[in-house]
């Protein structure tokens, strides 16, 4: 397990939002913070403490100067995720992604979208193919949406989803949309359902607001869930201390 940083942009500006309260349009999410400084300061503030495999997430239109310049300085240090399709993705990884993030592109109609699923593997390889399966929780089980998180569509997160999914892409990403930007609490749940039936490398995000969370998520993903910690941290306007997020290791 590791800690994974992240990079949201909304607009070019590196920010942190409430997730459920995205919209569509984009327009109604609230922001937690957003920074005065650009997001290629933070992706080399990652590079610096060799802190891999973290995201930059697009949320919206008007971010793609921004996502480019997180991607450029540090190459091969970042995934990118926000309006990933098949006329794209490949400009994001010659841009200097490691991969590329995919989610409302491969469901259509409140289904998973084999063929472009299939299609976009094809395409980068599943090597290099990360598949966000966010989710909210609806009648006691989990249910990915998609759509800036406003969509339920009919797949819910199970072992056998996990399973059938896994085959197309090399790591998962799961926000717990209900607890996103809240710093609430994580939803432990979820976490403890990808660390039992996920197959391949995992990361949560949503909720994380201590440095003990860490040590939480390790010991209920059983080591195999990595770990975003957004709005919580001091460089994003929290109280966690980002150096030492950034110097956890397990057992530590």
């Amino acid at each position: 397990m590791r800690f994974r940083p992240c990079i949201d942009l909304k607009e070019g500006k590196v920010v942190q939002i409430v997730g459920g309260s995205l919209d569509a349009a984009n327009e109604s999410a609230r922001t937690n913070f957003q920074s005065e400084r650009p997001s290629d300061f933070y992706a080399n503030l990652y590079r610096s403490d060799g802190l891999s495999g973290g995201h930059v997430i697009a949320l919206g239109p008007g971010n793609e100067e921004s996502a480019f310049a997180a991607l450029a300085a540090y190459p091969g240090g970042l995934q990118y995720g926000g309006g990933v399709n098949l006329e794209n993705a490949v400009s994001f990884l010659e841009a200097g992604a490691s991969h590329v993030i995919v989610t409302s592109f491969v469901f259509r109609e409140g289904a998973i979208d084999l063929d472009r699923l299939q299609a976009l593997e094809k395409l980068v390889g599943r090597e290099r193919l990360v598949l966000d399966l966010s989710c909210r929780k609806r009648d006691g089980a989990y249910w990915v949406v998609t759509d800036r998180w406003t969509r339920f569509t009919g797949l819910e997160v199970t072992p056998a989803s996990l399973e059938s999914l896994s085959e197309y892409c090399d790591e998962l990403l799961v926000h717990g949309v209900d607890v996103e930007g809240k710093m609430a609490g994580m939803d432990l749940e979820l976490v403890s359902l990808m660390g039992e039936a996920s197959p391949i490398p995992a990361t949560y995000a949503g909720g994380a607001r201590r440095l003990d969370d860490l040590d939480e998520v390790y010991r209920i993903g059983k080591g195999r869930v990595d770990l975003t910690i957004g709005s919580a941290l001091d460089i994003f306007g929290g109280d966690v201390p980002y150096g030492k997020v950034a110097a956890w290791k397990p057992g530590g």
